[in-house]
């Protein structure tokens, strides 16, 4: 897999622990979305509320598929990334993976759509997809 990889970390917080003090699982969806927002207002140069307030644009998940590889603990340090899968005409697939100290720990795939203010995808704008594009995976 070659192509850009967008990489961010974080630490677990209590706040996304259960009872027995691993994540709780519906977290990492959460986790996720905020890694998508982190690459749109980074690289992608699109922050959120540039797209939903200013645009009256969204970017809304149409599918996920998720695997649990190891649990994460309270204060774990969590390395994110993100690359890309398939740049369709309005829909973008996105690859997870989520690891600690090297441990692969929570990997999905991902379907984001561009949708404009009629609530209907739309063809992704051409800047947009050209900060998109070197993030598309590509045969070794």
């Amino acid at each position: 897999m070659t192509g850009q990889v967008f990489t961010t970390r974080r630490r677990v917080r209590f706040a996304d622990c259960d009872a027995a003090g691993i994540v709780f699982f519906p977290r990492y969806f959460e986790m996720l979305n905020g890694v998508v927002e982190d690459w749109f207002a980074g690289p992608l140069e699109a922050s959120f509320r540039e797209l939903h307030v200013n645009r009256q644009v969204s970017v809304p998940t149409a599918a996920v598929e998720a695997r649990f590889i190891a649990p994460s603990r309270l204060e774990d340090e969590l390395t994110f990334e993100l690359t890309v899968t398939k740049l369709g005409g309005a829909s973008c697939g996105l690859r997870h993976r989520i690891s600690a100290g090297g441990d692969l720990r929570f990997e999905a795939t991902q379907t984001i759509v561009y949708v404009g203010a009629s609530l209907k995808p739309e063809p992704w704008p051409d800047a947009l997809r050209a900060r998109i594009a070197p993030f598309v995976e590509t045969a070794p």
